[in-house]
């Protein structure tokens, strides 16, 4: 019984902790160069090791939400005989990932000092 609790506290609050930093490593990815949907999840995989990937559903909900606030547009292009839309950030993103840039080291610097207190 409490187990169960436990995995669903532990699920719920993985959740909420990796909302938020999804849209800042989606705009972190697309200050280095444009990218599609599917190139934006492998690099997900790739930084994570594999353990932490938005599925299709979300990622695409997250592009969604940072194109209605402008930190993203899309644009259609042809690659290998087939059109994919590509994401890129505009000039408010690069504005607002410097700022969430200095919200998550300050973030990294509290975590820093909770884990250097539990050592």
């Amino acid at each position: 019984m409490f187990g169960n609790g436990k995995r669903r506290a532990i699920k719920k609050l993985k959740k909420e902790l990796r909302a938020g930093t999804y849209s800042f490593i989606i705009l972190s990815l697309l200050k280095d160069k444009p990218m599609h949907g599917y190139g934006i999840r492998k690099a997900f995989s790739e930084l994570s090791e594999g353990r932490i990937v938005p599925s299709e559903g979300t990622l695409y909900d997250l592009l969604k939400s940072l194109e209605k606030y402008k930190l993203v547009e899309s644009f259609w292009a042809e690659v290998g005989g087939r059109a994919r839309k590509y994401y890129k950030i505009t000039s408010l993103g690069e504005e607002v990932l410097s700022e969430l840039k200095e919200e998550v080291s300050f973030i990294g610097e509290i975590l820093e000092r909770l884990g250097e207190g539990y050592e």
